[in-house]
């Protein structure tokens, strides 16, 4: 009598047991803009000069740092906010390869508190000011609060992860708070902040998947 048939296993293809390690996500802040901030501005002043800085670009003449440009050449996506001196960072660094524009990265807005005409300060006070009271004590004026940028910090962070999670690294050029406020985002859920340049212009905070 023959012997039975031995039982047929399946073997899981080789790539199947093989994980994939995350790539890292790299927040990047754009270039310094055109828009000058040497001026004194009334509360009134400082609402419209934002209006400005919101739709301006870059100041003519800058270099990209060579760390952001080696960034984004090993970067396997980039992407940008939609704000127009997020795009020229991203023109700037990203030669010619595929950026991803998306309104999920832009900035959370600055409206200020309404002063005195003659109470003034620079641009760069007026926005710790405006971001504190929308921070603070939920100053909007119509525009999105701070739970909807919250709320949008999460959605922003996970799509990121999910790209990372394929081991490409990910490169995002947008905004110095809504950097901050997806950073926060990342770190909750388990990556850990290896390299900080700080929010200056051009700077980088790269962010790896804690072992």
């Amino acid at each position: 009598m023959a012997d039975p048939p031995l039982p047929v296993t399946s073997t899981p293809p080789r790539a199947a047991l093989v994980s994939v390690r995350p790539g890292a996500i790299i927040l990047a802040r754009h270039g310094e803009p055109a828009l000058s901030r040497k001026c004194l501005l009334s509360s009134d002043q400082y609402r419209d000069w934002w209006a400005k800085y919101e739709v301006g670009g870059l100041r003519a003449g800058q270099t990209p740092p060579p760390e952001l440009l080696a960034t984004a050449e090993g970067a396997g996506a980039i992407y940008a906010s939609t704000r127009p001196r997020a795009q020229e960072t991203a023109a700037a660094i990203a030669a010619g390869r595929e950026v991803m524009s998306d309104a999920l990265f832009i900035e959370a807005p600055l409206p200020p508190p309404h002063f005195p005409s003659w109470f003034k300060l620079p641009p760069k006070y007026w926005g710790a000011v405006a971001r504190f009271w929308w921070h603070a004590f939920n100053h909007h004026e119509g525009q999105e609060t701070r739970r909807e940028a919250e709320v949008r910090s999460e959605k922003a962070a996970q799509a990121l992860i999910a790209r990372a999670e394929t081991g490409q690294d990910v490169l995002v050029l947008a905004h110095g708070y809504f950097n901050h406020m997806v950073g926060r985002r990342l770190r909750a859920d388990g990556w850990k902040l290896v390299h900080n340049q700080g929010f200056k212009y051009w700077s980088q905070r790269r962010y790896e998947r804690a072992d």
